[in-house]
């Protein structure tokens, strides 16, 4: 079974919620992404996604436009991260999802990309700028990999199209809870629960919750209207702090207990 599948499955049946992170990958070198992908899944994350670095990150804002920017000049490589999630594989069976935009899988290869994903153990692509309407081929190639397709639904996406988007995901669905970029944010979306249960109408799909969670309190918040939550930009900006010290993972994961509690009481 795909670890994305399996890991909700056991957080219902256990009566959990989800707690998935970002990180750029390579950000600020491969080995940095590595060692925190294992301290992550001792730390109880539930979902790693890694950040392809691309020089037009259009849907980030500017903390993970750095981190892209950081990554890219520490040589990341889409070779040398699935050389890194193999290596990751080694130690642990953290379930890995790539977030990455389609002109990285388009020049790559999309067929190459996604068997060469799933034999590194990617479980999850989740590609930004890619709509189903445009995506059959990508579709049938992942569910031949037994790769899942996570697809992203917005504020402002019209219940009859998210019907649609909802039905031809897989894993989870990743509810944007803010319209723009990604980033910090001092308070959390008041549509959450709304919108939610629009989704829940459409799917059984867990619902995974991002953009803007920076702190435990609203990391408590959000987990009870949702099967997950997703941090990303806070903990980039940890490692953008800390990516020169010796002291890195240390900092990182220090950062991100709290955040990972908050959602586990």
């Amino acid at each position: 079974m795909n670890r994305i599948v399996e890991r909700f499955a056991r957080l219902k049946k256990e009566g959990q919620k989800g707690f998935v992170i970002y990180i750029g990958a390579g950000d600020p070198n491969l080995e940095a992404t590595r060692q925190l992908a294992l301290a992550f899944d001792k730390a109880g994350v539930d979902v790693v996604e890694l950040g392809v670095p691309f020089s037009d990150p259009l849907a980030d804002g500017l903390v993970n436009q750095l981190a892209a920017q950081r990554g890219l000049e520490s040589g990341t490589t889409p070779a040398k991260l699935l050389q890194t999630v193999a290596e990751i594989r080694k130690d642990s069976q953290v379930p890995i999802v790539f977030y990455v935009y389609f002109n990285i899988l388009h020049k790559y290869g999309l067929q190459k990309f996604i068997c060469d994903a799933a034999s590194a153990g990617v479980d999850g692509l989740l590609v930004l700028d890619l709509p189903p309407e445009e995506s059959e081929n990508y579709e049938t190639l992942m569910r031949d990999a037994g790769v899942c397709v996570i697809y992203l639904i917005a504020p402002t996406t019209p219940e009859e199209r998210m019907e649609y988007i909802v039905k031809r995901g897989t894993g989870f669905i990743y509810y944007v809870s803010r319209e723009g970029v990604t980033g910090m944010q001092t308070k959390v979306s008041e549509t959450i629960s709304d919108m939610t249960a629009k989704i829940r109408k459409h799917t059984d799909l867990p619902i995974a919750v991002g953009f803007g969670i920076s702190n435990p309190e609203q990391a408590r918040a959000v987990a009870e209207k949702a099967e997950a939550i997703v941090v990303g930009s806070a903990v980039v900006n940890q490692i953008a702090q800390h990516g020169k010290g010796s002291d890195l993972v240390q900092r990182v994961t220090e950062f991100v207990k709290p955040l990972v509690e908050a959602v586990k009481q």
